[in-house]
């Protein structure tokens, strides 16, 4: 099964089993998507705001990132509760997605993506004009709001 099996207590022969790289892949892009939306969405807003993309990357990163951090530690605590369990199924599984959440979490989402982010500067936010005629002008941020607070008057 892999270098650590030994240490996890699979047995180092045998089949894998055919569901479980589906599994794994799916429930992996998954959390994946769900910590870059975290992350990525909270940086666009303060870019939006500022125009400063440098700026937004710090101050999105530090919003956003302790939110990320404690839902892959709890991911990462609810699989790898069931690596002691003795079923030979489920043991390289959750096995595999603890490690994949660690990794992600902290390799890729929080220090390559903001690296990233970082070097492409303004052209991280561009959008092609092509594009932007195509998509609906949508303004989730509230940028349009001015810094004004939407008020309701009731008659």
């Amino acid at each position: 099964m892999g270098w650590l099996a030994d240490l996890v207590g699979i047995p180092a022969t045998g089949p894998v089993i055919s569901f479980m790289p589906i599994i794994l892949i799916a429930v992996l892009f998954g959390l994946a998507m769900d910590y870059e939306v975290f992350l990525v969405s909270r940086m666009h807003e303060e870019y939006a705001g500022s125009g400063d993309p440098q700026r937004a990357i710090t101050r999105g990163f530090r919003a956003s990132a302790r939110v990320v951090a404690a839902a892959a530690l709890i991911m990462v605590a609810v699989f790898a509760s069931f690596v002691p369990d003795d079923d030979a199924t489920l043991k390289p599984i959750a096995f595999a997605l603890a490690v994949g959440v660690l990794l992600d979490a902290f390799l890729i989402r929080m220090t390559l993506v903001p690296a990233v982010l970082a070097l492409t500067g303004h052209g991280a936010w561009w959008l092609p004009r092509w594009l932007d005629r195509v998509l609906p002008n949508l303004d989730v941020e509230g940028a349009r709001l001015g810094g004004r607070v939407p008020t309701l008057v009731v008659e």
